[in-house]
């Protein structure tokens, strides 16, 4: 059962574009439509998740309010905010937090500390569109095998950025960095000792790439973590909408459990993956996966979004579904849940107001539960009064 959901899984991801590769942080103007303030009083506030969590990652949004984003600014409909009532709104809550009041009253302090927004998506209905995103785990090696044969790269030393573009010098000129079929298929960087490690699976080393992080097990057990360093500039393009765009899959199959990579040669996946020019070069990490504000993502509270729209590191509050497995893996349900999350990530993917990406953790349930989150929900952002 493992390899044809493993195999459906990592398309419906593709299809639901959650791919978040990760990058450097810009400080935007958001614009003032984007929110509309709620009543706080009227709302419920339940949070799903034990408190510890949300600790944690409150503590790294504050750590990049202190740091890299100590001098942002953004736009919100009655005021500029900056990093400091940002970083305040997070402490405030943080002593609220661990003062371990009853909900009742928790619900009462942020009706009168807070000033609670709802963010307008796209659509009829308003609503925020959430997907999900994983570390997924690749069986892998430091060195080449018949086994562990396709490789992680790390950046190449010819990859240049030249005024917000990623290329290289070819005979003088900049031209683009190579796409994914030049270098997965036509194998141009083979042999220049770029490559950090081995995996046995092209499937998995594609859902690492669109994850953007990682786990590598090696044979004798270790565990090595490895995310994002850099791209090669190109679009992200969905895979998946390409196979039923050509017809070569219907609607039917383009499901979770859908097995069309089964049984083809590495060729016919090559050119069936290379279709996403996308490509994504990596670097071992000492810690858990890094977001896109320097910090680590925290599983279940850390959210992409697009900095354009919602300010990088801020306090939200999400309401939606959630998919609920059997023993097997096999869905059995959804229910509704709510929880507190910062909002500590973006992707390529994820893109204009209202769209989120939660992050599910690692592990087996976290692929599931990312591979098959697809759901309309709201979301909320709380400053300080």
């Amino acid at each position: 059962m493992k390899n044809w959901f493993k195999y459906g899984l990592l398309f419906m991801m593709v299809l639901s574009l959650s791919g978040c590769l990760r990058g450097v942080p810009k400080s935007p103007v958001m614009p003032a439509e984007t929110f509309v303030r709620v009543n706080a009083a009227e709302m419920d506030f339940l949070d799903d998740l034990d408190f510890a969590s949300l600790d944690s990652a409150i503590q790294r949004s504050i750590s990049y309010y202190e740091g890299a984003g100590k001098n942002y600014v953004y736009r919100m409909p009655d005021r500029l905010v900056d990093a400091r009532l940002l970083k305040d709104s997070l402490n405030t809550f943080l002593a609220v937090l661990r003062s371990k009041n009853s909900h009742a009253k928790l619900k009462d302090v942020i009706a009168d500390k807070f000033d609670v927004y709802r963010v307008v998506g796209q659509g009829d209905s308003g609503n925020a569109f959430f997907t999900g995103y994983y570390e997924p785990l690749l069986e892998g090696s430091l060195v080449r095998t018949e086994k562990y044969r396709y490789p992680l790269y790390r950046v190449p030393p010819d990859l240049i950025r030249k005024e917000n573009r990623i290329g290289r010098i070819q005979n003088g000129n900049f031209v683009p960095y190579y796409s994914r079929y030049e270098i997965d298929a036509e194998q141009v960087l083979k042999g220049k000792n770029l490559e950090i490690a081995w995996v046995s699976d092209l499937a998995d080393l594609f859902s690492l790439h669109i994850q953007g992080s990682g786990k590598i097990r090696l044979e004798d057990g270790r565990l090595l973590t490895v995310g994002f360093a850099q791209s090669n500039g190109k679009p992200f393009r969905s895979v998946t909408r390409f196979m039923l765009d050509s017809g070569r899959i219907d609607p039917a199959e383009a499901s979770y459990r859908h097995t069309f990579l089964q049984g083809r040669s590495d060729a016919e996946i090559y050119d069936i993956l290379g279709h996403n020019e996308r490509y994504v070069f990596f670097r071992f990490l000492d810690s858990e996966p890094i977001g896109a504000l320097g910090e680590p993502v925290t599983p279940a509270r850390s959210i992409a979004t697009d900095p354009d729209y919602f300010p990088e590191g801020a306090l939200a509050f999400i309401r939606l579904r959630k998919p609920v497995f059997d023993a097997e893996g096999n869905l059995k349900e959804r229910v509704s849940f709510s929880r507190f999350v910062l909002n500590q990530d973006k992707g390529s993917a994820i893109k204009g107001p209202g769209r989120v990406d939660l992050f599910c953790g690692f592990g087996e349930q976290a692929e599931y539960t990312a591979g098959t989150l697809k759901e309309q929900g709201e979301l909320y952002l709380l400053l300080q009064k």
